[in-house]
This record gives C-alpha cells, sequence and structure tokens, in this order.
C-alpha cells in the first residue's frame, strides 16, 4: 500500500511541474492547465488573505453602528482592531518562513490555512450582546491577530511552493498571477458587503431595527470559509516539490558539522555510522538553523535581505496608509455616509470602498502580469516608486482644492501605480532572488517589515491625521515612496551600494548557491 501511494504522490507531483517541460513558445502569462491547477491551490489563499486583510474596514464601521449607536468608536480600539490582522501576519510570516524551509513545504502546507479557518470562525462567535463594547472589540481583536498568523504564513508558503515549481522564464508571471489575487480578494470582499446590506435594507431601513448589522458583518465574514474550506484538501495533500527535495540533499551539509550538532544536544549514544546513514530529527534542524545563520551572514546574501525588508516596508506604510483608512478617500468622493438612516450610510460606505477597490486595483496586477518578464522587476519597482510619489504628492498638494473628478482620476491613478509596481514586486522579489534552501525564511523576513510598516500606519494614521492633518500624512507617504525607489534606483550608478536589489529575470539563484558552495571547496 506503502507502494501504492508513494506511486500516486509522484504521479501527482508530476502532473503539477510538468509544464516545466513544456510552453517554451508560448508567452509567459499564457497559462497550461496544470499551472492554472497550481494557481488555483496558492491562489486562494491569497485571495482570503486579501479578503480579510480589508474586510476590516466596512466591519469596523458597522460594529461602531452595532456597539456605539449614533457614537464613534474610540480611535485608539479602532486602530488596534484594523491593525490586529497585520500583527498577527508578522508572527505567521517569521514562524511559517523559516518552518517551510526546515521541515519542507509538505509538511507545512495546509496548517495556515486551518489557522484562517478556525480564527475566523472564533471572529464571527464575537459575543456583541453579552461583552461590552470595548471587550467586544478586544475579544475580536484577539482573534483577528490569531486570523493574521494564519494570513501571514500564506505569504512565504504560497509564494515558496508557487516559484519551486515555476521555470525561470515563467517564475515572475506565476507569482504576480498569484499576487493579483489580493485584488480580486478586496473587490469580492467589498461587493459582498454591498449585496448583503441590500439583502438586510428592509429589516434594517424599513423597520428601523439597526441593530441587525450585527448579522451583516458575521455573514460577510463567514462568507470567507466557502473557498478555505474547498481548498484545504488540496493543500494538505499537495506533494513535496522536486526543487525542494533536490535543495536538501546530505552532500549539500557538513557531515561533521552535523555530528557536532547531535553531540552537543545531548545525544551520545550514537555510532558514527548511524549517523551518517539516518541522522536524527533535532540535528537536522539545527543544522538548517545554522546554515540560515551562516548564509547570511555573508554580506553579499544579508544586503540583498535588507533590501527585499525595506522595500517591502516602505511600501507598506503608503499602500496600507491609504487602503486601511479609506474614510479619508470616501469624504473626498462624497461617499462618507454621513446623512440619512443609519442603513442609508452604512450602504453609501459600502459602496464607496467598492468603487475605490475597483479604481486601478485589478487593472494594475495584470498588468504587471503582463509585463513583467519584458520589463524586469526592477524596473517595474523603480517606476511604480517613483509614480506612487508623484500622484500623492498631487494629492497632498492639492488635497483641499482637488475637485471630484480630478481627485478620482488621481487616486485611480495612485492605485495603478500601486500594483503595477512596488505592492506587486516586493511579493515577487525575495521569492526569487534566493535559493530554495532559503526562499520561504527570506520571503517571511521580507513580508514581516513589509507589515511592520502597515501597522505603524494603522496605529498612527488617525491620531497624526488629527494633530498634523491629511496632506502632511500625505506627505509623509511621498518620503516613503522617494526612499523605496531610492533604495533601487541608486544601483543604476553605484553598483557597490549597500541597499540593491539585482534584476531577477531569468537569474537561478540555486546554480549561484552551488557556484558558491563549489568556491569554498
Amino acid at each position: 500500500m506503502s507502494g501504492q501511494a508513494g506511486s500516486n504522490e509522484t504521479r501527482q507531483k508530476s502532473a503539477l511541474e510538468e509544464f516545466e517541460q513544456s510552453g517554451e513558445g508560448r508567452p509567459p502569462f499564457i497559462l497550461t492547465y496544470t499551472e492554472v491547477k497550481l494557481l488555483g491551490i496558492a491562489g486562494v489563499g491569497f485571495f482570503l488573505d486579501a479578503y480579510d486583510l480589508f474586510i476590516i474596514n466596512p466591519v469596523s464601521t458597522m460594529l461602531q453602528y452595532r456597539l456605539y449607536g449614533n457614537g464613534t468608536m474610540p480611535a485608539n480600539l479602532q486602530g488596534l482592531l484594523k491593525a490586529g490582522a497585520n500583527i498577527g501576519s508578522v508572527i505567521g510570516q517569521f514562524l511559517f518562513g523559516y518552518c517551510a524551509d526546515a521541515f519542507g513545504r509538505k509538511a507545512i502546507y495546509g496548517k495556515e490555512l486551518m489557522l484562517i479557518i478556525i480564527a475566523t470562525i472564533l471572529c464571527i462567535s464575537t459575543p456583541t450582546d453579552t461583552l461590552s463594547p470595548t471587550g467586544c472589540l478586544i475579544y475580536l481583536t484577539i482573534f483577528r491577530i490569531l486570523l493574521g498568523v494564519g494570513v501571514g504564513g500564506d505569504y512565504p508558503m504560497s509564494a515558496s511552493v508557487t516559484s519551486d515549481r515555476s521555470t525561470i522564464r515563467k517564475r515572475g508571471t506565476m507569482l504576480a498571477y498569484i499576487f493579483a489575487n489580493q485584488g480580486w480578494g478586496s473587490f469580492v470582499g467589498s461587493l459582498v458587503v454591498v449585496v448583503v446590506l441590500a439583502c438586510y435594507k428592509h429589516v434594517m431601513n424599513d423597520e428601523g431595527e439597526t441593530s441587525k448589522v450585527d448579522g451583516v458583518w458575521r455573514i460577510a465574514v463567514g462568507l470567507s470559509l466557502i473557498p478555505a474550506f474547498g481548498t484545504l484538501y488540496q493543500r494538505l495533500t499537495l506533494p513535496e516539490s522536486t526543487r525542494y527535495e533536490k535543495s536538501q540533499k546530505p552532500d549539500l551539509i557538513d557531515q561533521n558539522e552535523l555530528k557536532k550538532d547531535m553531540v552537543e544536544s545531548g545525544i551520545h549514544a550514537v555510532s558514527a555510522e548511524s549517523i551518517d546513514e539516518k541522522p536524527s530529527m533535532p540535528a537536522v534542524k539545527k543544522a538548517h538553523f545554522r546554515e540560515v545563520i551562516q548564509y547570511f551572514s555573508e554580506w553579499r546574501h544579508l544586503k540583498i535581505l535588507i533590501g527585499t525588508c525595506t522595500c517591502w516596508f516602505l511600501l507598506d506604510i503608503a499602500f496600507y496608509g491609504i487602503n486601511l483608512n479609506t474614510n479619508v478617500v470616501l469624504t473626498q468622493i462624497g461617499y462618507a455616509g454621513k446623512t440619512g438612516t443609519p442603513w442609508e450610510k452604512l450602504f453609501k460606505v459600502a459602496t464607496g470602498n467598492l468603487i475605490i477597490t475597483a479604481l486601478g486595483f485589478v487593472p494594475g496586477y495584470y498588468v504587471t502580469v503582463l509585463t513583467t518578464e519584458k520589463l524586469g522587476r526592477k524596473t517595474i519597482q523603480v517606476m511604480g516608486f517613483l509614480m506612487e510619489a508623484l500622484f500623492l504628492a498631487i494629492l497632498a498638494g492639492k488635497f483641499n482644492t482637488l475637485s471630484t473628478a480630478a481627485f478620482i482620476v488621481n487616486f485611480t491613478l495612485l492605485q495603478f501605480f500601486f500594483n503595477f509596481g512596488a505592492n506587486a514586486t516586493t511579493y515577487c522579489y525575495p521569492a526569487e532572488v534566493f535559493p530554495t534552501k532559503y526562499r520561504a525564511f527570506a520571503h517571511g523576513m521580507s513580508a514581516a517589515c513589509g507589515k511592520s510598516g502597515a501597522i505603524i500606519s494603522a496605529l498612527v494614521f488617525n491620531t497624526l491625521t488629527d494633530s498634523i492633518g491629511t496632506p502632511a500624512v500625505l506627505w509623509i507617504f511621498v518620503g516613503c515612496s522617494l526612499l523605496g525607489a531610492g533604495t533601487e534606483s541608486y544601483y543604476l550608478f553605484r553598483e557597490s551600494f549597500t541597499f540593491l536589489l539585482p534584476e531577477v529575470a531569468g537569474r537561478d539563484p540555486d546554480e549561484i548557491l552551488a557556484a558558491e558552495l563549489r568556491e569554498r571547496q
């Protein structure tokens, strides 16, 4: 039976990797059936990530009506609620990133989705009838943090699973396709809120039972369980990739170091022969940690990690500062929901959020898909940062004088160049520039730095806006975008500059690692 199971796994693996040997004549963005299947497994997770991260905007507005009536939600609790999932994401990105490299993608993949499912169920069970308003928000924030651990874990897992199975020729395109699901997750989340609110119009608006909004946000959040359960089995049964298995070959591990690790771990009653034949699990994991430290202790590797971390951090300060605080944008385009019944206000805000996610959000991702192999990641990232800075500067400088139409045009172009720019490439870079052996860890580390920027924006945006004004905050975002471009573009003049990222189109990091290992011998 075990032999049959092994052969089935081999066939499944071959099916998922067969496109590595075919399709050379087609454009990178034309997908085969096996590529679509892989993107379905990895992409649905990222769809859920965006759905869960951004739906907190309308949910927090609904909770304000449910818990505070005509009052306002305390700014500190609102900031903590919005930051909760991102706080958990930092933990998940570090944890799952390291474990995916140390224990294997097969052993870890799917566990992050289980966490998302459990946390979502706990979130929609918030006892709004029995806890105080503050207690409800704290309860929900705690389980949003747990949700974030699963969401964060999906970043390095889906990126490494996809990169491991992609040809170099199409690797960037495949990763861009995965990331494009963020746009769809945000759009569908906004659409779901509008539809569910429309279904509740009679009871909330005509009959005046505003408290029924409790059901609206629970349904909107709970619907994400459908694609989650639909993808779980595929993730849990996904076989290990050939590229990862090759990266773990014993000849890449110093056996003397392995024996030393076992002795230091207190494993003495083992013969040298048995160590060579079958090293114990704790020794292998300790050896992997030692290898991670050794690899990134070299400046040529560390400076690239600093580059991916810095760019993602700077990008997310601006990106999440805008997209987690859409009330500013809604006010400018006339969808702030300031007048009318509670349902009318909520429906106007929900419609405004739908408009915002449609403005340049989804198209930007797919322009990246179509051009990433042609233009290269570096060009798209530098261009994206500079264009973001331009449109943020226009919004900041003319914030109080732009007409509604002009504001919408500028905001649309800003969203477009977020996604045809650094928002997409910061996700792709660490999955392409680092070798398979350290890929998930480096991606998790980079993503965690990005989410740190998102947390800063979520926690301080409202406070800063109240104290120095929205235009001043937007100027801060302009500065972050220019710093992000400077981190990259300086490479054009001095190749030895510390904060640089190489172009990864056509780059095989595993071959580079193999050459480095041969140099040491």
